[in-house]
């Protein structure tokens, strides 16, 4: 993590800008509507900041010269999401916080450390204990792990590996990920999928919208599989969102 000018934070920071959107979530979620001032075009919750707050480019395509004239006293971002160089570029004239979440546990470490930096820590450590319990409760009602491939891309098949997040959300919603034993985000083929015959094939919502359509395709090409939609951010956003991602993942488990 970057945090430049640690003594400039000591007080509450009134200027926040955010760069992820599981982050923006959380800061509605801990009342920083007034300290936020600007997001990305992605950060979708919630939605009335989308017209609300200015607008700094995407988690990848950064718009430094709209920041800077933000003058932000505190920017969020996150390893996996932004560009490395990018945050580097902002760190040398603001604050920026980095984050590094892979599981469960990193995201819990996160909501704390945020909550620490903007002086929200009784409605962070809440929301932490919160998702705990929402989470031991829904442990309570797995017994065996049924294997799933979780498919995130289309043009080429793109699934996911161990050292991901959506990894260790499958593991908790009672699943084994076949590619576990690979690295991010790998390429993967019908023929694949056809030879590995997982019980299930998640089609993830995002980052690439996979509908109906796509679900009757690969249902004539892979038919030992059952093939459901999914939503995504219940399996990739690491913020308040994980209060309803428990849950969430009970339900998938009723419907199948």
């Amino acid at each position: 993590m970057i945090l430049k000018n640690t003594t400039e934070l000591l007080k509450k920071p009134t200027r926040i800008v955010s760069l992820v959107p599981s982050q923006t979530e959380l800061l509605h979620f801990l009342e920083l509507e007034l300290e936020t001032i600007g997001i990305t075009k992605f950060c979708v919750h919630p939605p009335s900041w989308q017209r609300e707050k200015a607008k700094i480019g995407g988690t990848k395509n950064l718009d430094i010269e709209k920041i800077t004239t933000l003058e932000p006293d505190l920017i969020i971002a996150n390893k996996e999401e932004n560009v490395k160089e990018q945050v580097e570029k902002l760190a040398i004239d603001f604050n920026v916080w980095v984050t590094d979440v892979n599981n469960l546990e990193d995201a819990l470490q996160m909501i704390e450390d945020i909550g620490s930096l903007t002086k929200k820590e009784n409605k962070a450590s809440s929301l932490i204990q919160t998702i705990k319990n929402e989470f031991a409760q829904n442990q309570q009602h797995i017994n065996v792990l049924k294997n799933v491939v979780y498919l995130i891309w289309k043009d080429p098949y793109m699934t996911i590996g161990g050292d991901t997040f959506i990894n260790n959300m499958l593991l908790k919603a009672g699943y084994k990920n076949l590619f576990d034993n690979t690295l991010r985000y790998p390429e993967v083929s019908i023929e694949v999928l056809q030879a590995l015959k997982p019980e299930y094939i998640f089609l993830s919502s995002e980052p690439y919208p996979f509908s109906s359509k796509h679900l009757e395709e690969l249902k004539s090409q892979l038919t030992d599989s059952k093939i459901i939609l999914v939503n995504g951010e219940m399996f990739s956003w690491y913020g308040p969102r994980l209060l309803q991602a428990a849950n969430y993942f009970k339900q998938i488990g009723l419907k199948i």
